[in-house]
């Protein structure tokens, strides 16, 4: 019975333990503004291993997304920019954004969106 008991209260503290580092790690807030080309795009090479890295990625991938869905469907038959078939992968898309970006320091004040599509123009003509 002494064996049970002892066994049951490591195992409580262990849950204890765990859900407190869980709810620590969980409570840390994470800046997610992409009103610049430059918010935008470190949002997109948020580094994987420092806190936040993938609400910071969802979040580019998400915004670019949702963007592009707007922009081309009020584009109509004249489309700003055309993806080739197979379209490339968001992760790809996003990424060369970011070094578009970081290429030219004067991009990275402009509005997000303007600058997307600027890009997006230059890397997907439609032809």
């Amino acid at each position: 019975m002494k064996r049970f008991l002892a066994l049951a209260a490591l195992a409580s503290g262990v849950a204890v333990a765990g859900a407190a580092f869980c709810s620590a790690r969980a409570a840390q807030p994470v800046s997610l503004s992409a009103n610049t080309a430059g918010q935008l795009a470190e949002l997109c090479t948020a580094p994987p291993l420092k806190p936040g890295a993938d609400a910071k990625v969802n979040f580019c991938r998400g915004f670019a997304q949702g963007a592009i869905t707007v922009e081309l469907a009020h584009a109509g038959d004249k489309k700003p920019f055309c993806f080739p078939t197979p379209a490339p992968s968001r992760a790809k898309t996003m990424s060369l954004f970011a070094a578009w970006v970081k290429a030219a320091p004067d991009r990275a004040a402009s509005p997000s969106s303007e600058a997307l599509f600027r890009f997006l123009a230059e890397q997907y003509p439609c032809k």
